[in-house]
């Protein structure tokens, strides 16, 4: 059915297209409005052995008194679910670094993936977002928390669009560079540009340094070398991308340790040049950020007054990788404790980022320096959170089950 919809789309002329996705949005939310109130009407050969899986599976929910998720309390329960409207249709040209946004007049987002490395921008975006915050979508930490969490569960492809986005065509409209093995491992080698490529010269001729507060700033540029040098080792190596939840779970966080260890060298150098300043020279300094980007009012405009959704349930990120692991594996008792005790700990994990709210952007670069590192932390505290119940129940799986629960974000993305 997907496949015939996709049919459809392209032989939609363009100017029409538009009304067709709301159309297959529509027909897509009817289906299911009726698979939720008759169950068992799908009886159809072929379908059988998983809607067998599926009932078993929500009557598993039911007796526990858990509710399945709907596509639109999952789109709700994220962090990112107060810049929806605004952001939906921006998405689509988050997949790129932030320098190639600013080329084309965008602010940048959170990029989560390129091929199997997490986070491919980490390194640029860290010490960018520390000097020029304006260039980036208000909603960069909401989406990079949303993401990490899918990331555990989903990989690289993601959630089922229509539960994350409230406009899925829009989302990606633009198409991902394409990710090739040499491609992967040249954005490894070549980690970005970072704090190197802040406007040194600017800051010495506005800020007006003294000898020593030209060494200092030296030793700043010193550190940012040994940070890109460090960052580098967290690709993985070569042939051993991670195909697995526990495998990339593993490479994840190694990726995050990575990239807080380049805060924590840069920061200290940043912090003693920072303190060398007279108050007159830190405002200047402050101020030798790039001017708000064409779009920056008008996105800020657009956030509901209310957009304060940090500390409520996140089900969209919990609740739903989880019941879509029950309906794929058809868990025994013994292996339902073990997804229950899953979902435990992804409930703490997201408390652990919820802890960590991105409600703020400090006015200072070492202010928004700290706040990142401690960001980091969070996203580290919750990797660490999740691994011990992820490791327990992945083990606890056969062959047969373990292939299924790799290929749960596959699966999702065939059917898109």
């Amino acid at each position: 059915m997907r496949r015939q919809e996709a049919r459809e789309l392209r032989n939609t002329p363009r100017s029409q297209r538009a009304a067709k996705r709301a159309e297959i949005r529509q027909a897509r939310e009817q289906r299911a409005a009726q698979r939720n109130a008759s169950p068992n009407a799908r009886t159809t050969t072929g379908t059988a052995p998983a809607d067998a899986r599926a009932q078993r599976r929500a009557a598993r929910l039911a007796a526990r008194g858990i509710t399945p998720v709907t596509a639109q309390a999952a789109r709700n329960g994220r962090f990112s679910s107060r810049l929806a409207q605004a952001n939906a249709a921006n998405r689509g040209h988050w997949r790129h670094g932030a320098r190639y946004a600013w080329r084309h007049g965008w602010r940048a987002g959170f990029v989560p993936w390129y091929g199997p490395v997490f986070w491919p921008y980490a390194y640029s975006d860290i010490f960018d977002y520390a000097f020029w915050p304006d260039g980036y979508d208000d909603g960069f930490w909401d989406y990079a928390y949303d993401d990490f969490v899918d990331g555990v569960f989903w990989g690289e492809q993601g959630p089922p669009a229509e539960y994350v986005y409230a406009d899925p065509s829009a989302a990606y409209a633009s198409p991902a560079p394409r990710a090739t093995y040499s491609a992967v491992r040249e954005l490894c080698n070549q980690p970005g540009s970072g704090i190197t490529a802040w406007p040194f010269a600017d800051i010495e001729r506005k800020v007006g340094l003294n000898g020593n507060q030209k060494n200092l700033l030296g030793d700043v540029r010193k550190a940012a070398d040994d940070a890109a040098a460090v960052f580098k080792a967290s690709c993985p190596a070569n042939n051993a991308f991670p195909l697995t939840p526990p495998g990339r779970l593993e490479a994840m966080t190694s990726r995050l340790q990575a990239t807080q260890q380049a805060v924590q060298t840069v920061r200290p150098a940043l912090e003693k040049f920072y303190t060398s300043l007279t108050d007159e020279q830190k405002e200047r300094f402050n101020e030798i950020g790039p001017k708000q980007t064409a779009n920056n009012r008008e996105a800020t405009a657009a956030l509901p007054a209310d957009a304060k959704s940090c500390n409520e349930a996140k089900p969209g990120l919990t609740n739903l990788p989880i019941e879509r692991i029950g309906e794929s594996v058809d868990p025994s008792d013994e292996q339902e404790t073990k997804l229950t005790a899953l979902k435990d700990a992804t409930d703490k994990a997201v408390s652990i980022l919820q802890a960590a709210c991105p409600e703020e952007t400090p006015l200072t670069p070492p202010g928004r320096l700290e706040a990142t590192e401690k960001r980091l932390q969070a996203m580290i505290d919750a990797a660490n959170t999740v691994k011990p119940a992820m490791t327990d129940f992945y083990a606890s799986l056969s062959a047969e089950q373990k292939a299924r629960f790799n290929q749960i974000g596959k699966d999702v993305a065939s059917k898109e």
